[in-house]
């Protein structure tokens, strides 16, 4: 990177952090992202760039165009907040009751605006096309489908986004080829039994005692009805059920999540699950009313556009290094829908430090060092640099 395109991301660092908190203290909810929306397009209005509005009703596309014969590379970051009372004590905290960005998305938001403000401003630099891709409702129900299929993928070659980490070191970039995070399905069940008084449990169908026995009999489906190599996992993480102490409940509803980063187990599991709930219901006498929804599927990095990444981060002095990981997370991402149309790659960067940054994701405590959003333009940036002539690829 020429030391005056550095320059300029270090002048553009107290604007970054400007917007940082502003989007921070006004954080929205999936596809309610107006203000939000409002904000990236006041900053982008000032460039050069054409933009689109209302895209998947809150969502924003910016393209910064030089040339009809040359590729597109899209860049995308996640626009909307968590259902969480933020609890930290800071000039900058969450002015909007039980809403919080406790993800980093706020900060994915600045980051894509600083490398969309430096790309124009040095567009003579360029030799590729960038769209920059702002997606709502990555916390659900999922924004990267609807804008897929209001075209933000039309045309692009390739497509790469980040995630701030505050497990890792602010500069550390963690990546890898092929599954990079997990698919991830819901459960929907209804253990239906037959209700009565407590005193006489045996003329009655006890759903509570199948519910309990449902519940650790699906965990011999991952250990013991798949590879033990293989990842994967079945969490129950809400059980309903029962009237008062000495009755016996007729129903008991349960939801969990159930994730794999293997397409072909993920294709497999609700008949495995399916069969072992049949199979205790039907040992009791009891019914069962079963729900399988899928959700976002297994994010699979292209592995030569990781290659790439690998070969161009690592030179870039700032960071903390760039680590080729073995095991994905089991985490998901809807950025996997992006991947499955388009060669794309998924990366993360720290900005942990330790004590006031080390919360994790999703806590009401959650907040990063603003130092890693300078550091998040310089890798977008220097990916766009670097992209025409790798063309993402190993070379």
């Amino acid at each position: 990177m020429q030391s005056k395109i550095k320059q300029a991301i270090y002048d553009l660092e107290s604007d970054l952090v400007t917007w940082r908190r502003s989007i921070h203290q006004e954080p929205e909810l999936g596809f309610v992202e107006y203000e939000t929306a409002k904000k990236i397009i006041r900053v982008l209005k000032d460039t050069e760039l054409s933009l689109k509005t209302e895209v998947a009703k809150t969502g924003v596309v910016a393209d910064l165009h030089i040339d009809d014969n040359l590729p597109i590379l899209a860049l995308r970051a996640d626009m909307d907040a968590l259902p969480i009372q933020e609890q930290n004590e800071v000039e900058y905290v969450s002015q909007k009751e039980g809403v919080m960005h406790a993800c980093g998305h706020d900060g994915h938001v600045a980051i894509l605006l600083g490398t969309a403000v430096i790309l124009d401003e040095f567009r003579d630099h360029l030799d590729t096309n960038v769209r920059f891709i702002f997606q709502p409702a990555e916390e659900g129900p999922g924004g990267a489908l609807p804008m897929i299929k209001e075209g933000v993928l039309e045309g692009v070659n390739s497509i790469v986004g980040l995630h701030l980490n505050t497990d890792l070191p602010t500069g550390k970039i963690e990546i890898k080829d092929g599954p990079f995070a997990a698919a991830a399905d819901q459960i929907h069940l209804e253990v239906l039994g037959e209700g009565g008084h407590g005193s006489a449990p045996h003329q009655t169908v006890d759903a509570i005692v199948v519910a309990a026995e449902i519940i650790t009999a699906l965990q011999t489906v991952v250990s013991r009805k798949l590879d033990p190599q293989e990842a994967a996992v079945i969490s129950l993480g809400k059980i309903e059920g029962g009237y008062r102490h000495n009755v016996i409940a007729d129903c008991v509803k349960l939801k969990g999540t159930v994730r794999t980063t293997d397409p072909d187990i993920r294709e497999d599991l609700p008949k495995k699950i399916e069969r072992v709930i049949k199979g205790v219901t039907i040992s009791h006498n009891a019914d069962y009313d079963l729900g399988y929804k899928f959700g976002y599927p297994v994010l699979m990095n292209d592995s030569q556009l990781v290659n790439y990444l690998v070969r161009i981060l690592d030179e870039l002095v700032e960071l903390e290094g760039v680590d080729r990981v073995k095991k994905p997370s089991m985490g998901a991402e809807d950025f996997a829908y992006y991947c499955q149309d388009v060669p794309g790659a998924y990366y993360r960067l720290g900005a942990g430090k330790f004590p006031n940054y080390s919360y994790p994701g999703h806590h009401p405590r959650f907040d990063f060092d603003e130092a890693a959003l300078k550091l998040g333009v310089m890798t977008f940036v220097e990916t766009v640099l670097n992209y025409s002539k790798n063309k993402g690829k190993d070379s």
